[in-house]
Order: structure tokens, then sequence, then C-alpha cells
């Protein structure tokens, strides 16, 4: 009887740890049962990064950073297509053969915005096309930008309204002379174009050609009216479009003293010296069809 009393007290122990093993864990609710096992596999999915199978774009509202890059990198980069548009309304009979060519009819502009949006087109803006040329920052598939000259009023009735139906961005390059004159931009029309994220860029004063400034003209078609349209949108003004798209290498030492990260030209070759000041852009033509604008931007750059 002592020797079984023995077995029974050795074994009582193990038979306590049994029983709680048994019982305990079974009365124990959801909430209380052990889930750190459960945990790992979810925290390991979270921790590991989504396959992607291209580049993010650039952020359009990223800040602006200056860099400093060789006009052989710059150049060495593939150019994005750059449409100029001036005035889009109907012909007259008072438009000359020349005029028309600046003068895009209301449907023929519709047409073309939807050619792009249906062809995969993605607008982009300069800090966009700036952090590009000087970094290799990735851009949207099949970027292109969209830019107005000359501040008339029909960019912002017809052609902003088209273009906010397709989410696309533009540069309007504006002359402060004609601010809130008959059938040109206001003041408060200007200010809402760059609130609602297009961006604002300076075509001096009264259009008067760069070739022929002299020293006091830097200031009064170039420095005067940046900083009034600095006033008008509460942001700098860091792009620059020529009249007529007419450029001088003594200009490009002024535009950067004055702030200007970059500036725009027309179709001539961009300078090897100074590419971020003489970038390409084309007329889209009153005479175009929509087909042969198509073509045009898939030729020219």
């Amino acid at each position: 009887m002592t020797r079984n009393r023995s077995w029974y007290l050795l074994l009582l122990p193990v038979l306590l740890l049994a029983g709680y093993f048994i019982f305990g864990f079974a009365g124990q609710t959801e909430a209380q049962v052990p889930v750190a096992s459960a945990k790992k596999p979810t925290q390991e999915v979270a921790t590991t990064p989504p396959p992607t199978t291209a580049p993010v774009a650039a952020d359009p509202n990223a800040p602006f950073k200056e860099v400093k890059a060789t006009a052989a990198s710059i150049l060495a980069r593939p150019q994005v297509p750059i449409l100029c548009y001036h005035q889009i309304r109907e012909w007259t009979s008072k438009d000359g053969k020349v005029g028309k060519d600046y003068i895009v009819k209301p449907a023929e502009f519709k047409a073309q915005m939807k050619m792009l949006a249906d062809s995969g087109y993605n607008t982009i803006l300069p800090d966009q096309l700036y952090a590009y040329l000087t970094e290799g920052k990735p851009l949207p598939s099949k970027p292109i930008m969209l830019t107005f000259d000359d501040t008339k009023l029909d960019q912002y009735t017809v052609a902003k309204p088209v273009m906010e139906k397709y989410g696309f961005k533009g540069v309007f390059f504006l002359m402060t002379v004609s601010i809130g004159r008959p059938n040109y931009m206001t003041k408060a029309q200007i200010k809402e174009l760059s609130d609602q994220g297009h961006v604002i860029g300076s075509h001096t004063y009264d259009h008067h050609n760069v070739k022929k400034y002299e020293a006091k003209d830097w200031i009064t078609q170039i420095e005067k009216p940046t900083k009034q349209l600095e006033a008008i949108t509460g942001k700098p003004i860091r792009y620059f479009a020529y009249p007529f798209g007419l450029w001088r290498p003594e200009a490009i030492p002024e535009l950067q003293k004055r702030g200007f990260a970059a500036a725009f030209q027309l179709a001539t070759k961009r300078d090897q010296q100074d590419p971020l000041f003489t970038i390409r852009r084309i007329i889209a033509s009153g005479y175009w069809s929509t087909r042969t604008l198509h073509n045009s931007i898939k030729n020219s750059f």
C-alpha cells in the first residue's frame, strides 16, 4: 500500500498539469486563446512590397528642387512633345492667311483633346519636365505638355473646360499688358487657373522681341511682369516663353539671375550649351486636322 501511494504521489503533478491543458484551454474564450502564431503570416505579408511593373511617375505637386545637370545629359534624354496654342475660336473674315495658323476652331480643339486622351497621352507640367531633364525622374506614359500663349480669354472660357473633361492640365504664358482688357483674362481668372493646378508662366509685358532688348528692357519686359504674376498667383514664376519663339544667348543669364529654371522657344533646334533655356514646342496650327496634329507630335519630337 505504501509503494502504491508513493507512485500516486509521483504521478500527481503530471496528472494536474495534463488536466490544466485539457480542461483549461477548453474553457477559454476565443479572445483568450494565444494568437501570436496567427499574427506572424500577416506581419510578413504586410512588410513585403507589392510587385511593380512600371516606375511611379513624378509627383506634379512635389516641391521644386533646382538641380545642376550637364547639357550633354539633358540633350541625351528623349524630348517630350509640347504643343503651343494661341487662340481657340472661329475664324472671321478679318483673319488673314498667316493669322489663321494661330487660331484653332473650338470643335477642332475638342477633337484634338479627345484624340490625345483616346491615344493614352498624359499631360505633364514644367516642374515634372525639369526633374525629368535634369535628374531622369520618371514621367507618366506618353507624356505631353499643353501650353497657351498671350493671355487670350478663350483659353479660359473654351480650352479650360475641354481640358477639365479629360483631366488635363496646361501651362499659360501670359503678357501682363493685356490683363483685364476686353477678350483677355482677368486677374481673378488667372488666379483660378493657378489654384486649380495649371501653371502660370511669364511671356513679357507686351510681347516685345527678346532679340531687341536693351538694358532697361530686362526690367520692363521680364522682371516687373514676373513680379506682377507672382503677386496674382501667390506662387513663384519659374518658366518663361520667348515671344515669337525667338531668343538670343545673352537672354539666358538675364533669365537665370531673375529666378527662371527654364525657357521655351518654338520649333528650332535646342542650344547645345543651354538646352533648358531653349526647350522646343510646336504650334498647333489652325489648318491642321486632328490626324495631322497626331502625326506632327510623332514626327517632331
